[in-house]
C-alpha cells in the first residue's frame, strides 16, 4: 500500500477509505480500553490522530510505541468524534519501526528551553517550532531563486576559497594544507605561502560580490546564493561565523534601481511566506507571544503577521544619512543619553539601537538609508560628486536593524584605484577587479541579504542560531 504524505492526508475531505501513513509519535494519551496516538511525519506543524482500540488490537501493541518512536500505521480514514481535530485514523496495523526509550529520549511533550535544544540540534528538528523554522527556510531559498529567475538574472556560483577580502576587515578563516606544527618557512623566516596548496594565502570568503561583479559585467543580471564565512570573534544573538548570502550584481543599474530592486525582492519573499506558510506562521506567532506574555505592552514584539503585512504593505522611506543623523541627534534617547553609543555628529557609525529607532519608533516602516560618509564603507563604493559621501545603501527592518547593504559601485577606474591606494589595498592582487573597469566598464549596483537575518525577521524568532539547522558560532562547531 502506497503511504500517504500527512499533510497531504489532512486536505482530504473523503471519509472511510484505507490510508497508511509513517512518523514520529509526538504525544500519546488513553484509557484501559483505548488509546490516542499523535503522529507527526515533518510535512507540516500538525499530527494525525491514531486511534488504538484494544478490543481489535490488543494492549500488547502500545508496548513501545513511545514519544520519540516510528510507526507505520494502516487504518480506516474517519471523521473525528472528538474535539481538537478533523479526522482520525482507526487503527488496523500499526508496525513499530524504531524505538525510543522514553527515559532516554530528551524530547517530551512540554515547552523546552531554545538554549538546551541548541545543544541537542541533531534532535531539534523534531519540534514544532524547528519544524516549522526548517519549513520556512525552505519556502524562502524557493520564493529568492524563483523571484530572481522568473526576472532574467543568472545564478553564478562564485568561489568559497578565495585569496581577496571582499568587505576590508580582515576577519577570515584561513585555509592551508601546511603542517601547523612545521610550516614551511621563506629567507625572511615568514610562513612561505607559495609553497601551500594554492600557492597563496587563501580564506574562507566573506562575500561572493566581487567575482559576481565580474559575471555582471557580461551576463548583465546575476546573483549568488551561497555560504559565507566571518572569523568575528562574537556571541551575539546576530551574528554566526558560517551564514548564507543572497548578493544580486546588475550591469547598468545605478543607486535607485537597487533600491527598487531590494525592495521588491523584500516584498516579494515576504508575500510568499504569507501566502505558503500560513499554519507555521501562526505557531510561531502564538508562540512568541506567549513568551513576551510578562513584558509590558511598549517591550513587546509586533505580532508576527501583522509585521510581515508591515513590509508588505508599506513602501519604505528613503532618507539620506544625513537626514538621519539630524533626526538621531535631535531625539529623546540621544538628547537623554539613553542610546549606549550617543549620536555626537556627522560621521558616525550607525549601530543596531539607531537603525531600530528609526524603523520602529520614528518612521514606524522599513527605511533605506543613502549616502553614507565614504570613511565608513567599502572600497568599491561610488563616490559622490561631493568628494565625502558615496551611494551606499542600508535597508532597516522592524525588531532587526540593517538587513541589506549595497551600494552603486565605483565604475570609474581613476576614482577606484586612488580609494584602494588611500586603503592600502594592493593593486597586484586586484588586478582581475580592476580589469573590468579597464574594458567596457558600465555603472552598476548591487546588494547584499543575510539569509539568516531575513528568517530572523520572518519567524521571529530572538536568535541568529535558532534560524539555521547547526550554528557555528564562537567555540561551536558541533554536530
Amino acid at each position: 500500500m502506497k503511504r500517504t504524505i500527512i499533510n497531504e492526508l489532512l486536505h482530504q475531505n473523503e471519509f472511510g477509505n484505507k490510508v497508511l501513513v509513517k512518523g514520529w509519535v509526538r504525544n500519546r494519551r488513553g484509557s484501559k480500553n483505548v488509546a490516542f496516538v499523535a503522529l507527526n511525519d515533518g510535512s507540516c506543524i500538525n499530527n494525525i490522530q491514531i486511534v488504538v482500540d484494544f478490543a481489535n488490537l490488543g494492549e500488547e501493541v502500545m508496548e513501545g510505541i513511545n514519544v520519540g518512536a516510528s510507526l507505520s500505521v494502516e487504518g480506516l480514514l474517519m471523521e473525528s468524534k472528538g474535539g481538537g481535530q478533523r479526522m482520525e485514523i482507526i487503527a488496523e496495523k500499526i508496525t513499530l519501526l524504531g524505538p525510543a526509550d522514553p527515559n532516554k529520549y530528551p524530547l517530551q511533550p512540554k515547552r523546552h528551553s531554545l538554549e538546551f535544544l541548541r545543544e541537542i540540534a541533531h534532535l531539534r528538528f523534531r519540534t514544532n517550532t524547528f519544524g516549522a523554522i526548517t519549513r520556512i527556510r525552505h519556502a524562502m531559498i524557493f520564493a529568492v531563486h524563483n523571484y530572481f529567475n522568473d526576472r532574467g538574472f543568472y545564478n553564478i556560483h562564485t568561489p568559497i576559497i578565495t585569496a581577496s577580502d571582499a568587505e576590508g576587515a580582515g576577519e577570515m578563516f584561513q585555509v592551508t594544507t601546511m603542517d601547523l606544527k612545521n610550516p614551511i618557512l621563506n629567507e625572511e623566516g615568514n610562513v612561505d605561502y607559495k609553497q601551500d596548496f594554492f600557492g597563496k594565502k587563501t580564506n574562507l570568503t566573506v562575500s561572493g560580490q566581487l567575482e559576481a561583479e565580474l559575471a555582471a559585467l557580461a551576463m548583465g543580471r546575476v546573483y549568488t546564493f551561497g555560504p559565507t564565512f566571518r572569523a568575528e570573534n562574537s556571541n551575539t544573538t546576530r551574528h554566526l561565523a558560517e551564514f548564507w548570502m543572497i548578493e544580486p550584481e546588475v550591469a547598468f543599474n545605478e543607486l535607485t534601481d537597487n533600491m527598487d530592486l531590494a525592495e521588491d525582492m523584500l516584498k516579494y519573499v515576504t508575500q510568499y511566506a504569507l501566502d505558503n506558510c500560513m499554519d507555521d506562521l501562526q505557531f510561531l506567532s502564538k508562540r512568541l507571544q506567549e513568551e513576551e506574555k510578562g513584558k509590558k505592552a511598549e517591550e513587546r514584539s509586533m505580532e508576527l503577521i501583522a509585521k510581515l503585512h508591515s513590509i508588505v504593505d508599506n513602501d519604505f522611506v528613503r532618507l539620506t544619512y544625513t537626514e538621519a543623523i539630524d533626526i538621531l541627534r535631535n531625539s529623546k534617547p540621544n538628547k537623554k543619553k539613553r542610546f549606549n553609543y550617543v549620536i555626537e555628529g556627522w560621521g558616525a557609525d550607525l549601530q543596531s539601537e539607531h537603525e531600530r529607532y528609526l524603523v520602529e519608533k520614528h518612521f514606524k516602516k522599513p527605511v533605506i538609508l543613502i549616502d553614507y560618509p565614504a570613511e565608513i564603507k567599502a572600497f568599491y563604493m561610488r563616490m559622490n560628486d561631493d568628494g565625502k559621501t558615496v551611494r551606499a545603501m542600508d535597508i532597516l527592518f522592524p525588531g532587526i536593524g540593517e538587513i541589506v547593504g549595497g551600494s552603486q559601485r565605483e565604475e570609474r577606474l581613476d576614482v577606484l584605484m586612488e580609494k584602494m591606494a588611500a586603503m592600502n589595498i594592493p593593486e597586484e592582487e586586484m588586478w582581475w577587479f580592476l580589469d573590468t573597469r579597464r574594458f567596457g566598464s558600465v555603472p552598476h549596483s548591487g546588494f547584499g541579504l543575510g539569509f539568516e537575518r531575513l528568517m530572523l525577521f520572518v519567524t521571529g524568532m530572538g536568535n541568529i542560531r535558532d534560524v539555521i539547522p547547526f550554528p557555528r558560532a564562537p567555540k561551536q562547531a558541533e554536530f
